[in-house]
């Protein structure tokens, strides 16, 4: 049908038409492939997100290992609420006379002796002169097999000739408690031997195995042990002295309850050149076999690390 336009008009208008829907064909696939694109991105993202959650729910179900440590042949559990070994195994060190010297921070650790009457006579004056900072004297002990009391026979000599010689001094009785009640008996010999003469470093209790022989002590238990070193030390510090408890690795391990000691001084014997014991000390025997002028044959050597 012929509506008015030429036949040159009429193809020109065909022409448009066919154009405009060629166009919007055109179009379709590409709207198509935008949208594909959009919904594989938005899968993927969950996809991801879903594995991330997957991922955290595997860790937290996980158990922590717990923390252990070594002690010989033995793997131990740390103490809850014991505090740790403070110091830096860097800054130890051996000095020419093959004592051990700690220095950190400026602050150098007090170098010290522990005697007895296995010492003999002491030249105190000529023991300060070679470093010696402190003593730390036996008063006296308990007898293992009968579980009497008695006196350290140098014990008095040592007292006075460490505190000419301006040494810090402190003692500690040997003990042999089966019972706290024991423990206190002790603690009461010590005070009697003192005085009431003031002293700058601590009263200590050692209680230690005796071994190759039989002894009264033999087979008591951590519990007791622990009960009787708490005693003894509530007892010094009553009477206005500073109380510790002497050790080694395996009674600081596998017998006394340090937890119930810590607000003592903690006096601990491990020979070594660094301490890797694994709970805090404050004064550290580390040799039974040094050399200081006055003294003659070996002598227990320390260090105060307040």
């Amino acid at each position: 049908m012929n509506d008015g336009l030429s036949e040159m008009d009429f193809r020109e208008r065909e022409e448009i038409r066919k154009n405009r829907h060629m166009t919007r064909v055109q179009r379709q696939p590409i709207r198509l492939t935008i949208l594909s694109l959009v919904i594989s991105v938005l899968a993927l993202m969950i996809a991801a997100a879903t594995l991330l959650l997957v991922l955290r729910d595997d860790e937290e179900e996980v158990p922590e290992e717990p923390i252990t440590f070594q002690f010989g042949d033995i793997l131990l559990t740390p103490l809850e609420g014991m505090p740790l070994n403070p110091y830096d195994p860097e800054a130890f060190s051996v000095d020419g006379k093959g004592r051990v010297v700690y220095e950190q921070n400026g602050h150098r650790a007090k170098t010290g002796i522990d005697v007895s009457t296995h010492q003999k006579d002491i030249d105190w004056q000529a023991v300060a002169a070679d470093g010696i900072s402190f003593a730390m004297l036996r008063l006296g002990h308990r007898g293992y097999s009968e579980g009497g009391l008695f006196l350290d026979q140098t014990f008095a000599q040592n007292l006075q000739g460490a505190l000419d010689a301006g040494l810090d001094v402190g003692v500690y009785f040997f003990s042999q408690a089966i019972t706290p009640e024991e423990a206190e008996e002790e603690a009461e010999f010590v005070l009697d031997a003192l005085g009431g003469r003031k002293l700058s470093f601590p009263v200590a209790f050692d209680w230690e195995s005796i071994p190759g022989d039989t002894a009264r002590t033999d087979g008591l238990d951590g519990e007791t042990v622990t009960r009787c070193a708490a005693a003894f030390c509530k007892r010094i510090e009553d009477a206005g002295y500073k109380p510790a408890v002497y050790f080694n690795q395996n009674q600081g391990y596998l017998h006394y309850d340090l937890r119930e000691l810590t607000e003592y001084t903690l006096w601990l014997a491990e020979y070594d050149a660094v301490p890797d014991f694994y709970y805090h000390f404050d004064l550290w025997q580390y040799t039974h076999k040094g050399q200081v002028d006055g003294i003659q044959g070996d002598v227990d050597l320390d260090l105060s690390f307040g």
